[in-house]
């Protein structure tokens, strides 16, 4: 063989060994990419499955479908709904344990609360009154009937299902006792916790509620109980009918507060609410004397109620 071809050949055999070396390393380029998708992948699903349960534990919204609450509740339900538990808080009363009568059964009078837990005029009147509110009836001068509505959920400018999350978990704090009940309701509308007004929606949050819960001392022993009832939605059935037994009340706004089952302006300081108690009992109402209770006849005097409508104070908040 001559020189020549024997230069041609190895070149001929290099340009082999470089090609064989091109297509390995791109056989081990595209095994690279190949693992590292799917490392990616495994990332994501990961994350995926953590995500929801996460969800599952209760972040990020509510765990209650209030659709199909609503649905439940109207006999109505559709194919696919989740059942929810149909019962009422341990401490509520009445027949069909919408009753919230908090404090000594036999004091002389009744206070009834009307309330909504995303109106700003309630917290505006509970920041100033709550406290006086729990010693007052703890101390046995009055028991408090409250009853709540959830038409800040229905309001377009509003929206959402806070309202009626927040009635779920003030049933659970009921379900704890009066006391942590009362204290609940101190803490989810103080200045610390309640930015909810119309376009917000903090009180979707189960989060939420249940850090506001971790601010009342009379919760700490069962608060186990008490968050395991938010997450798994124990009063949401028993919250949209509290809704409900507001809408049917006669109530066009709130806050609306009621002495021994008549309406009267909503107090702007404890020493009014006292004179209101007084004026009841001067003329003869109260339940030493017999008279109803709220519950029994929120509608008593409606001539009362037009007064105290026209002289309604500007914290209000109205169903319209």
């Amino acid at each position: 063989m001559s020189k020549r071809n024997t230069q041609e050949a190895k070149r001929a055999a290099r340009e082999r060994l470089r090609a064989e070396r091109e297509k390995e390393a791109r056989k081990e380029k595209t095994k690279r990419q190949l693992v590292v998708g799917a490392v990616a992948l495994g990332v994501l699903a990961i994350a995926g499955f953590a995500g929801m349960a996460i969800a599952n534990m209760g972040g990020g919204g509510s765990a209650t479908d209030w659709a199909a609450v609503e649905r439940q509740v109207a006999g109505e339900p559709e194919e696919g709904d989740t059942t929810y538990a149909d019962s009422a808080p341990a401490n509520a009363s009445g027949d069909d344990g919408l009753t919230v009568l908090v404090g000594d059964e036999n004091a002389p009078h009744t206070v009834s609360f009307y309330e909504e837990p995303r109106c700003g005029g309630c917290a505006a009147f509970e920041q100033r009154m709550g406290q006086d509110i729990k010693q007052s009836i703890a101390e046995g001068e009055y028991n408090g009937d409250f009853t709540f509505g959830a038409f800040f959920d229905d309001n377009p400018q509003a929206g959402g299902d806070g309202s009626k999350n927040a009635i779920a978990a003030m049933g659970a704090a009921l379900n704890v006792s009066d006391e942590a009940f009362l204290g609940y309701v101190d803490a989810l509308y103080s200045t610390e916790y309640h930015t909810s007004a119309n376009g917000m929606r903090d009180f979707d949050e189960d989060d939420k509620l249940v850090d506001i819960g971790r601010s009342v001392p009379e919760l700490e022993a069962d608060f186990d109980q008490f968050e395991s009832d938010i997450r798994e939605s124990a009063f949401a059935v028993w919250a949209a009918k509290m809704a409900d037994k507001f809408a049917n009340s006669g109530v066009e706004s709130t806050p609306t507060i009621m002495v021994d089952g008549e309406t009267i302006t909503t107090p702007e300081t404890p020493e009014a609410l006292r004179a209101a108690l007084e004026t009841s009992a001067a003329e003869g109402r109260g339940n030493s004397a017999g008279g109803d209770s709220a519950d029994e006849n929120p509608d008593a005097d409606a001539d009362a109620d037009a007064d105290a409508d026209a002289e309604e104070t500007e914290d209000g908040e109205s169903q319209d």
